[in-house]
């Protein structure tokens, strides 16, 4: 009963599994993990298996498969004979995350630069307007989802499909804590500025250039990071 009263259940809404391809348990599992990277399921938050089964019309099995792999990625907690809950943010996870972050981002960008075909600087451009787009609207998870689509297509252009992989775990503490940046006034635009410069670089196949535009970027994002855990001591351990 403690336990209970130490961590109310939060309401929230999944996405429709219908709509997602895989096994039942993987759709459960990609539906919780959208939730809890787009900051729908808070840090702390507590996540039932009953209440799970309740509104996916699914077993407890599926459910069960995927809090075990969300368990396993660091995005979830399970608390024992109670429920689960969603991981709170940890600022030495984030340090690592960002520091991986960087080391594979700065490389990835100097190959790109400079190797790049027309029809890959092509879908750079088109991302970058669509960001736009998303920032006339006031649109900020769009926003967020194409600036997320940017960094994944530069990773996608280095043919090394790995780190494309590595890329979905290693960070994902880091992607998580970024959304609570988004609604901080202005932040959007300068990171579309800071975007800009990476994609003016590469157009240009200039890799100091692009190298260094990306870490200005990389080290915004560390910066600003920091000071949330001041700012939102409720969401970080």
């Amino acid at each position: 009963m403690a336990i209970e009263k130490a961590f109310p259940e939060q309401e929230f809404t999944l996405p429709d599994i219908s709509k997602m391809t895989g096994s039942l348990a993987q759709r459960v599992y990609l539906a919780l993990r959208s939730s809890i990277l787009s900051v729908d399921l808070l840090p702390g938050d507590i996540i039932r298996k009953k209440s799970i089964c309740d509104q996916l019309g699914v077993s407890r099995s599926p459910v069960s498969e995927a809090i075990t792999k969300l368990a396993l990625e660091g995005l979830v907690e399970v608390i024992p004979q109670s429920a689960s809950r969603v991981t709170k943010l940890s600022l030495a996870d984030i340090r690592e995350g960002a520091f991986l972050r960087e080391a594979v981002e700065l490389a990835a960008i100097t190959k790109v630069a400079v190797e790049h075909s027309e029809a890959e600087l092509a879908l750079l451009k088109r991302n970058i307007r669509l960001q736009a787009l998303c920032l006339e609207d006031k649109d900020e998870p769009g926003f967020f989802a194409e600036d997320e689509r940017m960094h994944q297509l530069i990773l996608s252009f280095t043919g090394f499909p790995k780190i494309e992989a590595m890329s979905k775990t290693a960070w994902v503490q880091v992607d998580r804590a970024r959304q609570f940046l988004l609604p901080i006034e202005g932040r959007a635009y300068e990171a579309y500025r800071e975007h800009l410069a990476i994609l003016d670089a590469i157009e240009s196949r200039d890799a100091q250039a692009a190298r260094n535009a990306m870490q200005k970027h990389l080290s915004e994002l560390v910066n600003r990071l920091e000071p949330l855990a001041v700012k939102r001591p409720e969401l970080f351990d």
